[in-house]
């Protein structure tokens, strides 16, 4: 299902079907005789069945258990059509993406048909939940950016997560395919600005949309900003910095859990000048995104990232609205962007201007193509973003925990090719999005 291949009339028909289940009631799901593949291992001949709350209620191997769990939720386990047999398919859990900006010629800045266009091109390729990260903009922008984000979530749809701020708090010399014009010190007024535009109260405690931020330290007020959103529920990221290892250090020490994009948008290392990378390495609170796509980060660099920080690294994608399209021009905010070989360069400098990378192709690479294990490369691109933001767990966004197929787990599934690691089906919450 490629958005290459898909004419106009054909996207908008998926756009529909999927924004519908995806804001419809879940169902119960059972599936029998498949590749389990997740964070905690492999077996195979795994079944797992969901009830009508999207919620795994039970998994394992054994026939007898498994029609015993299909009668519980309603479903009969002779049933071809209500029980599907896997046929020794690879079965995931759903792909978490926690930095991506759009895809199928939408970003998610542009507001809620933005956001359903987008996540459509995204879900039918696996991935279940997405942090929706808007780019640099005058904060009064970025602010009017983030209400759609949060209508949608309080919508009750799933899927989303919150969004991701990528901006205006960036250095200037890393700032890549952002705009110098609307780059910011983050001052306390701004930070409250992006906080009330959320839905946060700080002071009862109430969570707004806003998940990461990226913050580069060493700005005057990079230290206190990130304190200041971490005591609001924000995740602050370091990223899109020329910080220095002790300035970096400090981020993290107040607060800061994610680094942006590792390799990306940084200084590197060098052995006199360790720089911010060394900081994320040795921190165990610290998630690192990586985009694998061959082109962000060279190959060894990817296999480096997680010998440095195993069980760590989170991919991401960091897609543009470019993503699943054709070669052609593209906007990212307000800035021209050109894509050719699916490579994504403002027009004006030539700077690269996000990815068209769909978290699907960066687990079918690291384990075809670089060798990764599959458990590895799998938990890259569930439970570790999952767990950034505590959502391994129960919580106050996605309510039941995600990132793993086991029992108390939300019903977000895949199914895969064995030979291409290509989705084939795809579950939400129990909403049967492809």
């Amino acid at each position: 299902m490629s958005g290459k291949e898909n004419n106009m009339s054909d996207r908008n028909e998926i756009v529909s079907r999927v924004t519908a289940a995806l804001e419809g009631k879940p169902a119960p799901v059972a599936i029998r005789n498949a590749r389990k593949v997740d964070a905690r291992g492999e077996r195979r001949g795994y079944w797992v069945v969901s009830d009508a709350a999207g919620v795994i209620v039970a998994a394992g191997t054994g026939e007898e258990a498994f029609e015993h769990y299909c009668r519980t939720v309603g479903l009969d386990p002779a049933d071809r059509n209500a029980v599907i047999d896997a046929e020794g398919r690879i079965l995931t859990p759903g792909y978490v993406d926690i930095h991506a900006h759009g895809a199928w010629e939408k970003s998610f800045d542009d507001g809620s048909d933005g956001i359903d266009v987008a996540r459509a091109g995204h879900a039918v390729h696996g991935t279940t939940r997405q942090v929706l990260s808007l780019i640099t903009n005058p904060v009064d922008v970025i602010c009017r950016n983030i209400r759609p984000v949060r209508a949608t979530m309080e919508s009750g749809r799933p899927d989303i997560l919150g969004c991701h701020l990528e901006g205006p708090f960036l250095a200037l010399a890393r700032k890549g395919a952002h705009d110098p014009e609307c780059l910011k010190d983050p001052v306390p007024d701004i930070v409250d600005k992006m906080l009330e535009a959320s839905g946060a109260d700080p002071a009862s405690g109430k969570l707004g949309c806003i998940r990461q931020i990226t913050i580069a330290p060493e700005l005057p007020h990079g230290i206190s900003a990130i304190r200041q959103f971490a005591a609001a529920g924000v995740v602050p990221a370091v990223g899109h910095c020329d910080a220095d290892y002790e300035t970096a250090k400090a981020g993290f020490d107040a607060g800061a859990g994610i680094m942006t994009h590792m390799f990306n948008a940084m200084n590197g290392l060098h052995h006199r000048e360790p720089g911010p990378i060394p900081a994320a390495v040795e921190d165990p609170r610290v998630t690192i995104e990586l985009i694998n796509d061959g082109f962000h980060v060279q190959d060894p660099m990817v296999k480096l990232g997680f010998g440095l920080a195993p069980h760590r690294i989170a991919f991401v994608t960091d897609a543009m609205a470019a993503t699943d399209c054709p070669d052609g021009h593209y906007l990212l905010g307000a800035l021209d962007v050109d894509v050719r070989d699916g490579h994504a360069r403002l027009a004006s400098n030539g700077a690269i201007a996000g990815s068209t990378l769909l978290l699907e192709k960066a687990v079918s690479r690291a384990v075809l193509e670089l060798g990764i294990s599959p458990v590895d490369a799998v938990e890259a691109a569930t439970l570790t973003p999952a767990r950034a933001f505590g959502f391994d767990r129960r919580n106050d966004v996605t309510g039941f925990p995600i990132g793993l197929l086991a029992p108390g787990f939300a019903a977000d599934e895949l199914l895969l090719d064995q030979e291409t690691w290509t989705v084939r089906r795809v579950w939400c919450n129990g909403h049967p999005v492809r």
